[in-house]
């Protein structure tokens, strides 16, 4: 018997959890590394764990829950992901991103994400929240090859606008009245699990990049794809700066994400509300 197509999965999972809730997410929204408390922010909420969901992978990265909440944020109705799968836990491509197809599925119209990255611009410190403004892949992969399925998306998006130019404004007049600082700029993904070397950190940064971080552009990629307006939010975890690089702690990085969280939640609330 063949393995059913990835339309087939999608409809499977969207069915499991539809039969789980009578929530209809208009917004997704994903919580990356350290900021799983901002799944507080939605009231109500059901629970299903990614090991419950056809077709879900189970996250292995420290910090992140593992399930898909569906609820509400002040009058909006989402569905959140608190903690992602990653390309380097051995997961693939479309394994990584079939959450975002049956996102679709169930009927989001907009993806607002959240990761942590080293920060590579001289003028980022920990501690900061930049509105990602365009990207670079480096993963050495892409969740479009393939075959492509026109009911998920055509065989060559457009990437000219990865992440919609009105949410950003719309983040940024959000940021000023709630006076949090919040800086653009461009993000590049590497496929990890190691951190980059002096090197790799310098032609980064020369490629024009401001942050790196291992994930958020395999789900910008489908997403678009899928016709979704994109947002993404990366807290600044550590200074990469190749003639002053320190060792990187772990636990360092998840307390600086963990300050972060109350201005990540205020932002996220407040933008929603305004959709």
């Amino acid at each position: 018997m063949s393995e059913k197509k990835l339309p087939e999965r999608i409809a499977e999972a969207r069915s499991y959890i539809e039969s789980k809730t009578k929530v209809k997410p208009r917004v997704g929204l994903i919580l990356g590394t350290g900021l799983g408390d901002v799944s507080d922010a939605v009231k109500d909420a059901i629970k299903i764990p990614y090991s419950e969901v056809p077709g879900f992978a189970s996250s292995t990265a420290e910090s992140h829950a593992g399930e898909l909440l569906l609820g509400h944020m002040k009058d909006t109705p989402v569905v959140m992901m608190n903690g992602r799968v990653h390309f380097y836990e051995g997961y693939s491509m479309e394994q990584v991103t079939f959450p975002i197809r049956v996102m679709r599925a169930l009927g989001v119209t907009h993806l607002v994400v959240s990761n942590a990255v080293g920060g590579m611009n001289p003028l980022f410190k920990p501690g900061d929240i930049m509105a990602v403004t365009d990207h670079i892949n480096l993963m050495g992969d892409n969740p479009l090859i393939g075959p492509n399925y026109d009911e998920l998306g055509p065989r060559f998006p457009d990437m000219s606008e990865p992440y919609d130019t009105e949410l950003l404004e719309l983040a940024e007049q959000v940021a000023l009245e709630e006076k949090i600082p919040l800086k653009q700029g461009v993000f590049v993904a590497v496929a990890g699990p190691n951190l980059e070397t002096r090197a790799e950190y310098r032609m980064l940064r020369a490629m024009g990049a401001d942050v790196v971080g291992m994930s958020l552009i395999p789900e910008n990629i489908v997403a678009v794809h899928g016709g979704m307006k994109v947002l993404a939010l990366s807290v600044i975890t550590d200074a990469c700066f190749p003639d002053a690089l320190e060792p990187v702690d772990i636990k360092k990085i998840l307390a600086v994400a963990a300050g972060a969280e109350p201005s990540v939640k205020k932002l996220l609330t407040r933008i929603l509300e305004r959709l």
